[in-house]
């Protein structure tokens, strides 16, 4: 017996197709450009091999950088005009200002305004063609999920609020006492014995299993799962699919038995990975300090008219294997901030000054860190260091949250380009979830990934 399913696309590939078709329509427009009209800035040729490729490495690096391969941005029309305008103006810009590597700047302007209109119109058709057509709910991928009747909202939340294509369209209650139940919102609740003929008819991708009561997976329940399997359809268990969809470690939903759900990743004790980040560690840090040292003069201006007092701030923070740092930082606080006690920095902190507010939301704040990283008590990627007294609090709640400590602390990362300022408690094991991927993946491409995410950050203002 086959189902044949509804054709859909999985997030990775989603963004391959995005990279693939973004540079392939400019290319395009391009050469009817040449072709058809009176432009020969840049001719299409394969005599001039360099200049494609870095015309496709600019449009690549930027539409990272202005977020065109966030699925969320690139499925909005209104995001995507904000974004392909960015994109297009700064590759032109660049590509433009570096002739070693492209063509020699054209005498005759109306070339260049050609090249930019060519470059952002194909780039917006393209967008515009994805909105309408492949981010439309034909291509979306619907889901079962089998789960406790208690757990449904989260878990429906975990999933589809990371991926606007994955639909959860009915549930199967592990509950051992079943009965007729009303739908969650749009999610039909089906009977135990109808999954199959649900599956046939409403062309589902795969099936989620969430639930913890193995009573609940009753032996015809069972026999369906296999009969579904051997028909080729996806069934996957619910850490695995909100962990390849959210890009997070779903702490809440495993065991205390760690090691079989995360296995480190072998970047953490790769000796040639570790030199090459030190390598590159101190050659940023040399140069982060070379610029804040410029912004020292400005800094001291503005806390002389807004917040006097000492220039920089120092903290104690928890490092690698739990040892006690100091962490500096330009201060952005009122004086005896904490005469208190200590708690966490909220969203619209008073003790925050307005000028501080600007020092963290563009991280200029954070530069003093490069002595930091110098030291070695810091990297410039992983979790942020925390506060030992939050420490302690966090861990008497949440396992695995010391699991953080097991390298350095970072200047950015994962949990900080893809969350907000940590509040609460809750916000602390979202955090420790990114922490926790990252340490399970830490890898040269997803370093690479976090610097990016942090250049957007700063570019739009999103700093905590």
């Amino acid at each position: 017996m086959f189902f044949k399913n509804k054709i859909h696309f999985e997030i990775s590939e989603r963004k391959v197709i995005l990279r693939f078709f973004d540079f392939g329509f400019v290319l395009v427009a391009l050469y009817s450009a040449g072709y058809f009209f009176d432009f020969n800035y840049f001719i299409v040729s394969k005599f001039n091999p360099r200049w494609i490729i870095v015309l496709g490495v600019y449009i690549s690096f930027f539409a990272t950088i202005f977020e065109m391969y966030n699925l969320q941005v690139a499925s909005n029309q209104f995001q995507i005009i904000r974004s392909t305008i960015l994109t297009a103006s700064t590759t032109v810009l660049v590509y433009l200002l570096t002739p070693i590597f492209t063509p020699q700047l054209p005498t005759n302007r109306i070339q260049m305004l050609v090249f930019y209109l060519t470059v952002f119109s194909s780039l917006f058709l393209w967008r515009m063609i994805y909105v309408h057509f492949l981010a439309s709910n034909r291509f979306a991928q619907n889901a079962i999920l089998i789960c406790d009747k208690e757990q449904l909202e989260e878990l429906i939340f975990g999933l589809e609020s990371i991926d606007p294509h994955y639909k959860i369209v009915a549930y199967i209650s592990s509950d051992c006492n079943e009965k007729e139940d009303n739908a969650y919102h749009y999610v039909r609740n089906i009977k135990k014995n109808d999954l199959v003929s649900f599956v046939k008819e409403n062309s589902i991708s795969e099936i989620v299993i969430a639930s913890q009561k193995t009573e609940g997976i009753t032996i015809d329940l069972y026999h369906q799962l296999i009969s579904l399997l051997e028909s080729g359809n996806s069934i996957r268990e619910y850490t695995q699919v909100y962990e390849s969809k959210t890009h997070r470690i779903p702490v809440q939903y495993i065991s205390r038995d760690f090691y079989r759900f995360f296995p480190f990743s072998r970047s953490n004790n790769n000796k040639l990975y570790i030199l090459g980040v030190r390598i590159f560690e101190i050659i940023i840090s040399c140069v982060g300090l070379a610029i804040g040292l410029l912004f020292i003069p400005f800094i001291l201006l503005g806390n002389a008219i807004g917040n006097r007092g000492k220039l920089f701030y120092t903290q104690e923070r928890v490092g690698k294997d739990a040892k006690i740092f100091k962490i500096f930082k330009f201060r952005t606080m009122v004086k005896n901030a904490e005469s208190n006690g200590a708690v966490f920095t909220t969203s619209n902190d008073t003790r925050v000054t307005s000028f501080g507010k600007f020092l963290r939301k563009t991280r200029i704040d954070e530069f003093p860190q490069f002595i930091n990283i110098l030291k070695g008590e810091m990297a410039v990627i992983g979790p942020r260091p925390e506060r030992a007294v939050f420490v302690d609090e966090i861990a008497e709640l949440m396992p695995f949250y010391e699991t953080r400590h097991v390298i350095k602390p970072g200047l950015t990362g994962w949990a900080q380009v893809n969350y907000s300022y940590g509040e609460t408690i809750d916000d602390s094991l979202i955090k420790l979830q990114y922490d926790l991927y990252y340490i399970k993946h830490r890898s040269i491409y997803l370093d690479l990934n976090i610097i990016f995410k942090t250049i957007t950050t700063v570019l739009f203002y999103r700093g905590q």
